[in-house]
């Protein structure tokens, strides 16, 4: 999973819609957001927690008010207001948008009444539209990163050490299992123990089905899904409306841009980029077709060495004999002459000489078959070699095309930027409308993809109606198959098991020494990590020869939990290149972490700023001022990608005003409320490097 983006709107300290805060990866995978205490740090890490699981952290109180003071203040008693945020990330070459959402408002008594949420989730299409996902949101989302372990990746820092705290630990180690994929097999165990002893009972018929109950129900389920697919249509017309609208905001502000330059590099790279995804859509197909069409051949790969095996078998034991045949041999009896000019007459020993012949020649036939069999293997030998050479071309030729789209995007970006505070004031207005149409046709995708979704369930529905409606009773077969199917399960419980004990050891030991490697290059104590077969953390001190259990501070306990998860992340990342079929569907993770260094004193402070940034494939880092201190900032400086400051504004009127200096220039910090709320704006800061 690598983060892309999060946008929030009326998010506790957030009013109205945010910018989006788009997050670093690659060599320079970190992105650093300063902000107060108070100013919404915590707020942006459970906006994170919140649209992907609905969780909060334990430092997020108050986790029932949701909405923002001032938006819900605002509006009329039993007026809604709209409270969401949206995060895109990608995965697998797939980008995927989720946003989960709420309405509330203020009742007669004062007291606000909250919705229940929506969560909506789209995936990017080869074509550059938005389409709602074939699977449930949350199953895919588990899949990419379990519900169980995002405490491990989302996490208030200076909190982090309670994770150990000895009544705890059962708890870490099904978490651990889960991410591992022992937990799958620990499901599987106990999954076939219970369909072992269901498959013991006898299996009873089916009662009778209420025909009439079920036909009013689907017909009820059918107008449903026809008043949803006539919202649909009228979605898809307006987004169609609106996007002919941007198509001609688009001309005019190209047309009052005096920048040919600007213009002219616009104008070329929307081409490069409509050639791009059509190039990466033409090589998507050619590899699904190559492999629809001839992908059946590397499962004969195994086969043609036995097929060459039994030929020279046959030819060895003179079953399959080459050189002369039985025609030959016949044609010389009927002349009654050898080829040597001998008469061959029927009873002589020269015609029974001739005649014995016949059992040793081959068939022409079946000698003719094997020949062609022959040239036809060496053929499919040379076509498995074709089709991987062309497989390969290809996917280097998709990989080069998606880089070189993602550097379009970006470049077209910065245009666009550029655009936005351009001089011309009509051009800014012109680009403010063209991000305002874009920004509403994501909204309307967003909305069709909801009801498509909803549009799948009640499909489902009507397809389980019909097989309701049609099922019969069970067939007595099925009871004769309840004994085999037992037994089956007895011994695939049997199996897991073995497979269990081996896959947790050899990881286990394997990760100790990955934890043990971290907290060494962290920390300058002799203690050394130690887990237990039940994946329990603890220090030891070896020194005198004997390992004596130490109590750890709090500093170290922080160190042991980062050592921890950096141990996790790194480990799973290796492990699933080898056991793909094990753990979570995913070797790339992100760490998004709230006041990571509170606690820690210099050296320590030094030692895991330098180690973060290497401990996931992205890092998102939210810090206070005093926590940003010279240390930290060397250390991380190399490795940020983005930055962003939380300017919060104060409704007190003595409010003291404070700054912060990032790359030698001044951005605020805390501010004047210009009104009697209090509220967060999320600046960007510009870094030249």
């Amino acid at each position: 999973m690598k983060l892309l983006s999060i946008k929030l709107c009326n998010f506790r300290q957030f009013y109205g819609k945010t910018p989006e805060i788009y997050l670093a990866s690659g060599e320079r995978n970190t992105t650093i957001i300063h902000g107060n205490n108070g100013a919404g740090k915590t707020t942006l890490l459970n906006g994170f927690t919140w649209v992907l699981y609905e969780k909060f952290t334990a430092a997020f109180t108050s986790s029932e008010l949701l909405i923002n003071k001032r938006a819900i203040m605002q509006a009329d008693i039993g007026t809604s207001v709209e409270c969401w945020v949206e995060i895109s990330f990608e995965h697998e070459h797939k980008q995927y948008q989720l946003k989960r959402q709420c309405y509330a408002c203020l009742d007669k008594n004062g007291k606000i009444q909250y919705s229940k949420n929506n969560f909506y989730m789209l995936v990017a299409g080869e074509d550059g539209r938005w389409y709602p996902p074939l699977e449930q949101p949350d199953e895919i989302i588990n899949r990419i990163l379990p519900e169980s372990l995002h405490q491990y990746f989302f996490f208030d820092g200076e909190h982090i050490d309670h994770i150990f705290r000895s009544n705890d630990k059962s708890r870490i180690a099904e978490d651990t299992k889960e991410l591992l994929g022992v937990k799958v097999l620990d499901r599987s165990i106990d999954h076939l123990k219970k369909a072992e002893r269901t498959l013991q009972e006898e299996l009873q018929l089916i009662g009778d089905i209420n025909i009439k109950k079920k036909l009013r129900d689907k017909i009820k389920v059918e107008r449903e899904k026809d008043n949803l697919e006539q919202k649909k249509e009228e979605i898809i017309e307006f987004i169609n409306s609106q996007e002919l609208q941007q198509q001609e905001v688009s001309e005019k502000l190209m047309n009052l841009s005096k920048n040919e330059e600007i213009k002219n590099l616009k104008i070329k790279l929307e081409k490069q980029e409509i050639n791009l995804k059509n190039e990466i859509r033409e090589l998507k197909k050619q590899i699904k077709q190559s492999i629809s069409n001839q992908g059946y051949l590397i499962f004969l790969s195994n086969i043609i060495p036995k097929f060459n095996t039994i030929i020279s078998d046959l030819r060895q034991r003179g079953e399959l004999p080459s050189g002369i045949k039985q025609q030959f041999v016949q044609q010389l009896l009927n002349r009654q002459t050898c080829i040597c000019g001998q008469e061959l007459i029927e009873g002589n020993d020269y015609y029974e000489q001739v005649k014995q012949w016949m059992d040793k020649a081959g068939i022409a036939a079946i000698e003719e078959s094997a020949i062609r069999l022959e040239s036809q293997v060496q053929d499919i030998e040379q076509k498995v070699i074709n089709f991987w050479e062309n497989i390969d071309e290809k996917q280097a030729k998709l990989e080069q095309s998606r880089l070189e789209l993602s550097r379009v995007e970006t470049e077209l970006d910065d245009i666009n930027q550029k655009f936005r505070h351009y001089p011309d004031a009509d051009i800014r207005k012109l680009q403010e409308n063209l991000d305002k149409i874009n920004q509403k046709i994501r909204e309307l995708q967003l909305e069709q993809g909801g009801i498509e979704q909803q549009l799948i369930t009640l499909e489902n529905k009507l397809e389980t109606l019909d097989k309701e409606i049609t099922k019969q009773k069970l067939k007595e077969e099925k009871q004769i198959l309840a004994k085999r199917r037992s037994d089956a399960a007895k011994e695939a419980r049997n199996r897991l098991i073995e497979v269990r004990s081996r896959l947790e050891k050899q990881f286990r030991l394997s990760l100790e020494k990955r934890v043990q490697a971290i907290f060494g290059s962290i920390s300058f104590t002799p203690y050394i990590p130690r887990l237990t077969q039940n994946y329990e953390l603890n220090l030891i001190e070896n020194t005198s020869g004997i390992a004596v259990p130490v109590a750890a501070s709090t500093g170290e306990n922080q160190i042991l939990s980062l050592s921890f998860i950096g141990g996790i992340i790194d480990s799973v990342r290796k492990w699933s290149h080898k056991n793909t079929l094990m753990g979570p569907d995913s070797s790339t993770f992100p760490i998004v972490m709230d006041s990571p260094f509170g606690s820690l004193d210099e050296i320590y402070r030094r030692q895991v700023a330098k180690s973060i940034p290497k401990l996931a494939n992205q890092l998102i880092i939210l810090v206070t001022k005093t926590q940003w201190r010279g240390e930290v900032q060397e250390e991380t400086n190399y490795y940020i990608g983005k930055e962003y400051v939380l300017v919060y504004y104060s409704p007190k009127p003595d409010c003291e005003k404070d700054t912060i200096s990032l790359n030698g220039v001044s951005y605020p910090l805390v501010q004047q409320s210009p009104n009697e709320f209090e509220y967060t704006e999320i600046i960007e800061v510009s870094r030249d490097n």
